[in-house]
């Protein structure tokens, strides 16, 4: 949501997304397919422990310590240590690098909770959590889970899985399941080659896909032995898109009605973005909501002095019941004229900063 209320006055908000997985996952050919696909918007990409990754220009500049990077399509990568992460987020954060959503591909050892809580933690006013995305190999899932039991909890704690290499599983159906069976609610995505559609993470500027410069990434995917070919015929197309829900409202909602949905939001609805009208309960403001897995932030910020005041807001997930969710947003409308003085609490509680989010993160809604 990071493009999608700096025209108001109020803050513009960068979304910053944790990207985790153990080795092998897919965790670098999602990035960089992201990067291919990000209709024109600018993605600071964060690596925590760099290694041998391969992202365009970086496979080129050889093993870069903590220095950063231009992948020649406007975006930045840098690759830091868990304690330069904060010093990395702030200069991504900057208006003058004019990035529009950062992602941080953690280790493949890493403690994905911990690059949340630091992300949750920073004070950094031109950022906002963009979700746990966690992705798994699925030909490979039931021996990681063998090697590495705690994969149950990094499930638990995501807010979008990627089941990768599905097309190389043998029970492809069972192996979903599992998955589905370990995450707290989480949306789960199948992919082969890391592909899911980028507006299911961020919003992409339209703009035309970056062209005329043939990566190192296109090389090696192109050169693998068995696949290559594959991936090829594919390559015109994402293999996972998303669902959308578009709701508008000239009725005002009421924010008890509406806390109730946004606590029972369903298995699979990842992301909730838009503006909301309560009405009598705060006439003066307008509120732009953002929500991602179970993170949730209100943000008020003034009407605009002429034009039609809406509640107008979208939600993405993976397998969501469109009908179902248009039928209960109805159900928040309230055309009563007068305000309950307490209406509002339920909503205040996560207009003020992280500590709320973080409490969110160990103790979901029910």
């Amino acid at each position: 949501m990071g493009n999608s209320w700096g025209d108001s006055g109020s803050p513009r908000q960068i979304p910053v997304i944790v990207l985790a997985g153990f080795l092998g996952s897919g965790k670098t050919t999602l990035l960089n397919h992201l990067l291919h696909r990000s209709g024109g918007s600018r993605i600071g990409a964060i690596v925590n422990d760099f290694g041998a990754i391969e992202i365009d220009a970086m496979a080129v500049a050889g093993a870069l310590g903590d220095s950063t990077v231009s992948l020649g399509n406007g975006c930045l990568c840098c690759a830091v240590d868990a304690s330069e992460l904060d010093l990395y987020l702030d200069r991504l954060a900057a208006p003058a690098a004019g990035i529009d959503v950062i992602v941080i591909e953690a280790s493949g050892l890493a403690e994905p909770q911990e690059l949340v809580r630091m992300v949750l933690a920073s004070e950094h006013p031109g950022i906002v959590y963009g979700g746990l995305v966690e992705v798994v190999d699925a030909a490979e899932f039931d021996e990681t889970r063998a090697k590495h039991p705690e994969i149950d909890r990094h499930l638990a704690l995501a807010d979008l899985v990627v089941v990768n290499k599905l097309d190389r599983a043998d029970d492809p159906d069972r192996t979903l399941g599992l998955v589905r069976s370990l995450t707290d609610r989480a949306a789960v995505v199948p992919a082969t080659y890391g592909r899911i559609d980028p507006e299911f993470l961020f919003d992409c500027r339209p703009s035309e896909e970056r062209i005329g410069q043939l990566s190192f990434d296109d090389l090696h995917e192109h050169g693998q032995d068995g696949h290559g070919q594959d991936e090829h015929d594919h390559a015109g197309h994402l293999h996972t898109g998303y669902d959308s829900v578009s709701f508008t409202s000239e009725v005002p909602l009421e924010p008890r009605r509406l806390m109730r949905f946004l606590d029972s939001r369903p298995e699979g609805l990842y992301r909730i973005k838009g503006y909301v009208d309560f009405g009598p309960y705060d006439p003066l403001n307008r509120y732009a909501v953002h929500a991602v897995g179970r993170f949730l932030r209100f943000y008020p910020e003034p009407w605009a002095p002429r034009g039609p005041r809406l509640t107008q807001l979208v939600l993405i997930g993976s397998g969501i019941d469109a009908d179902t969710l248009g039928k209960e947003l109805e159900g928040c409308k309230d055309g009563a004229p007068h305000a309950d003085e307490h209406g509002m609490w339920g909503v205040l509680r996560y207009v003020q900063g992280p500590d709320e989010a973080e409490a969110d993160l160990e103790d979901p809604p029910a």
